[in-house]
């Protein structure tokens, strides 16, 4: 160790009559713990709501959507495995999609249909359905006279349907008949309805075996496109990226930021702002390490008179003070980084405990249509956090540091 460290840590553990100043280093490290802590949580929770709320809007909008310039995507074998090669990528499923009419007991919706297979994530959701059988089981079981299609609440609201009832699919298209052209239609029976909160665009669309939409939409041996849902929606564009790599035209990838482009910036600008007003957390704190160092040079003088009456060099000196404003930065940081992550993990399990303690509504699920409150860690913003805080903290021990090595040890001893 050289003496310059072992100087720095001396200097933090002040004697009895020095204890002030020992204090204000403790408060020092404590705000930055506190600064750090309160950053990375928060960001952990705008990640957890921004992610919870673009759900709940979005709904069963793809993350990614590849799809082909003026037909369908013949190859979607080839397509599916090179999607699932690349990292962060959860699932990739063929769709065919085309608008339609839903016709039922006289009501009309207009819907967009989608051919899918079991795997799509709709199926992961909470349907309603007949007793004693699931959806996938329904869906899969196809009846070519009479398929099963999975419908909107609203839609089947609209319809005066329910699971079980009947409702004619009429695309547009048409068959040539002696008669002239008839338009296609095609009884399918309702197996399953799900809900989704706050969704603006579920109650659009309307799923059907994907075997049977080939059939029903004349586009055999081709499908849609492929939806490729990630682990992230953040990190939707950079598997786009990757993707178009590999598939240039006439094939169109698209993230879903770019499909609806500012739909949720207000929340991105929201986690902005918060993370410059928590800052300022931290900044306040590097004051105090700042104040910190001030009093101790003060309080040193003669040390530091006697140090370089010795041959310290004014280099020396000032790293002294520089490892002390470090050690200082590296605690708060270190402890904060531990504590903002841990509670960032915990908050659902927190939240809940201090419900039922005191009774109290922090957190309603019915408002914010999620079973648990949500915080997502980002590592990448939890090294972002801890890179400002000690980019704070050493910047605010250069003057103090650099005092100390401009100082003059005749006239620091002149009076002693």
């Amino acid at each position: 160790m050289s003496y310059e460290w072992f100087i720095s840590l001396r200097y933090l553990r002040a004697k009895r009559k020095q204890t002030f100043i020992s204090v204000i280093s403790f408060i020092s490290i404590a705000g930055v713990t506190l600064g750090v802590g309160a950053l990375i949580l928060v960001l952990a929770v705008m990640t957890g709501f921004t992610d919870g709320v673009r759900q709940q809007i979005l709904g069963n909008v793809p993350h990614v959507l590849v799809q082909r310039y003026g037909e369908g995507i013949s190859n979607p074998d080839q397509v599916v495995a090179a999607a699932l090669q690349v990292p962060h990528v959860v699932s990739a499923a063929p769709f065919v999609s085309k608008e339609a009419m839903l016709l039922s007991k006289g009501n009309v919706a207009a819907v967009n249909v989608k051919g899918v297979g079991v795997e799509h994530k709709i199926f992961k959701q909470k349907l309603l359905t007949a007793a004693g059988q699931s959806a996938v089981e329904a869906f899969s079981a196809v009846n070519p006279s009479q398929p099963g299609i999975v419908i909107g609440l609203d839609t089947a609201s609209n319809l005066g349907v329910s699971v079980g009832d009947t409702i004619n699919v009429i695309p547009p298209l048409f068959t040539i008949t002696p008669f002239g052209m008839i338009p296609k239609m095609k009884p399918f029976k309702v197996v399953a309805i799900f809900e989704k909160q706050s969704s603006l665009v579920d109650s659009f669309y309307a799923y059907i075996p994907l075997s049977i939409a080939q059939s029903f939409f004349d586009s055999e041996g081709l499908v849609s496109g492929i939806e490729i849902e990630v682990d992230l929606f953040a990190r939707a564009p950079e598997v786009a990226r990757v993707l178009s790599k590999e598939f240039g035209f006439p094939y169109i990838i698209r993230p879903w930021q770019t499909m609806y482009g500012s739909f949720l910036s207000a929340l991105k600008l929201e986690k902005l702002g918060l993370f410059i007003v928590l800052g300022i957390i931290v900044l306040v704190a590097a004051f105090n390490i700042a104040t910190t160092l001030i009093m101790v040079v003060m309080e040193k003088s003669r040390d530091i008179a006697i140090l370089r009456a010795m041959g310290a060099n004014a280099r020396s000196i000032m790293k002294i003070f520089l490892l002390e404003g470090l050690i200082i930065g590296t605690l708060g940081t270190g402890l904060g980084t531990i504590l903002g992550v841990f509670l960032a993990d915990n908050a659902d399990s927190i939240i809940k405990y201090l419900e039922r303690t005191f009774g109290i509504r922090i957190f309603d699920q019915a408002v914010y249509g999620m079973d648990h409150f949500p915080a997502q860690i980002i590592y990448s913003d939890v090294i972002a956090v801890m890179s400002m805080a000690m980019i704070i903290c050493l910047l605010a021990t250069v003057y103090p540091a650099w005092r100390a090595s401009r100082m003059d040890p005749a006239e620091a001893l002149r009076y002693e």
